[in-house]
């Protein structure tokens, strides 16, 4: 470490607030070893920030409080290398807790980690993947405020305009990018997978492998997404993990994969069959019953609910199914040992901590009450949507779900209820005070 501390790096040091956003500091190196030892002071209320970062005042984390600091303390045990950045510059990932040492609850890693420890005082382990998708954009985009698909200079120099899922030639023509992600990942112990084209012009997914800590789980989503948006920058680039960038185009999502390990290692959701076992499908239950509940973390903002349409490959409903992609909770067909669960509801946009605390809260909840699920859908569940109670598909009626759950006030918190749902609550206000471009052509 001495030889950190004598470095000439500046570093980031930065929380993730509900949101998903980073707030944090920029500080000399001079000042790392403090750092690592007594943490850096925020404010409680940054956590509660709206999507802008203003104060939301109902949350009452404010002028209640004095607006009183938290301590920020580092969940890397050294700095982390930037390699994207202009000058040289590390970063170290943080947690907020209270002033006397103990958690800060609506802090979302904590809410994770309190998730985790429940499974792991009844015997459980979660093994956790996850798979995100983006968009690469021409780099004028941010500037315009429009999305525009990025031109392939090294490649053909054609602009991205169709559709090309699965193609190796449009990933050719990106190699410089996606060899400086590969190497951004490995330099920040990131452990990206597989890479694929998506469905839309230049839309990407990278996987990540599977890890038996959640929470780590969680660090790697949250930082992967910093890294593609720095090296994308680098080329030119822009990069969104917005819901829904194009209207007539797949929108990105966010997937979960999951599984058990009890205390020997075995994998719970394995009984030898591809069924899988009693508690798999309890497991399944749970999903389903709190899908509702939990639909504001799963699709946080206004664009967020422009996904789910039918036949657009988000579900519209609680539905699950073996092998099939258009529902809710898929099981992949797999070998048995590697018996899973995939939670294919969430965005791109929501926060990675938030979205694995609510998918394995409502799963250990299903566990704990020994839930039963409906029958699985075989075949187009799009084309059975009539039959079923569909999911919040409006911001408010979202927030309206949230706040009347009581599964979210016992699993991840009332402290997160209150300052999740003010956040949300203020910038539909700041949003729907709007007159947008369209009420204009059609009514002025």
């Amino acid at each position: 470490m001495s030889d950190i501390y004598d470095s000439n790096n500046e570093f980031d040091l930065f929380i993730t607030d509900l949101n998903g956003n980073l707030r944090g500091k920029r500080m000399p190196s001079s000042g790392l070893k403090s750092v690592m030892t007594q943490g850096v002071k925020l404010p409680h209320s940054v956590i509660g920030f709206d999507h802008w970062g203003d104060d939301v005042l109902e949350n009452g984390m404010v002028f209640e409080t004095g607006d009183s600091d938290g301590i920020c303390l580092p969940v890397h045990d050294a700095p982390i290398s930037v390699p994207w950045a202009e000058s040289a510059r590390d970063q170290l990932l943080a947690m907020m807790f209270n002033a006397d040492g103990t958690p800060f609850y609506p802090d979302p890693r904590q809410i994770l980690t309190r998730i985790v420890k429940r499974f792991k005082d009844l015997g459980y382990t979660p093994v956790v993947a996850t798979e995100l998708e983006f968009y690469l954009l021409d780099g004028s985009s941010e500037a315009k405020r429009v999305p525009s698909p990025p031109v392939i200079v090294d490649g053909n120099g054609c602009r991205l305009s169709k559709t090309d899922c699965y193609s190796i030639e449009e990933m050719d023509g990106l190699e410089g990018f996606f060899a400086e992600v590969r190497a951004a990942c490995e330099a920040q112990g990131i452990p990206a997978d597989t890479i694929i084209s998506e469905l839309g012009p230049g839309q990407f997914e990278i996987n990540m492998k599977h890890t038996d800590d959640a929470v780590l789980a969680a660090d790697h989503a949250i930082m992967f997404k910093r890294l593609i948006k720095g090296v994308a920058r680098q080329h030119d680039f822009g990069a969104t993990f917005m819901a829904k960038p194009y209207a007539d185009k797949s929108g990105n999502g966010f997937h979960v994969h999951f599984s058990l390990l009890d205390q020997k290692g075995n994998n719970v959701f394995d009984n030898g069959t591809e069924e899988g076992s009693s508690l798999l499908k309890q497991a399944v239950a749970g999903l389903l019953n709190h899908m509702s509940d939990s639909m504001l973390v799963f699709a946080p903002h206004l664009n967020s609910y422009r996904r789910f349409q039918n036949g657009a490959h988000a579900p519209t409903f609680a539905s699950w199914g073996y092998e099939n992609r258009t529902v809710a909770v898929r099981i992949p067909e797999s070998e048995n040992i590697a018996r899973r669960i995939e939670h294919r509801v969430s965005g791109a946009d929501a926060n990675p901590y938030l979205v694995l605390a609510a998918v394995l809260g409502a799963a250990l909840h299903g566990i704990e009450a020994k839930m039963s699920p409906p029958e699985p859908i075989e075949g187009d569940a799009y084309a059975m949507s009539e039959r079923f109670e569909a999911l919040p598909n409006r911001w408010e009626l979202a927030s309206e779900s949230f706040l009347d759950s009581a599964f979210l006030l016992d699993y991840l918190g009332p402290e997160f209820v209150r300052v999740y749902g003010s956040a949300k609550e203020q910038e539909q206000q700041k949003i729907y005070a709007r007159i947008s471009n369209v009420e204009y052509e059609a009514y002025l």
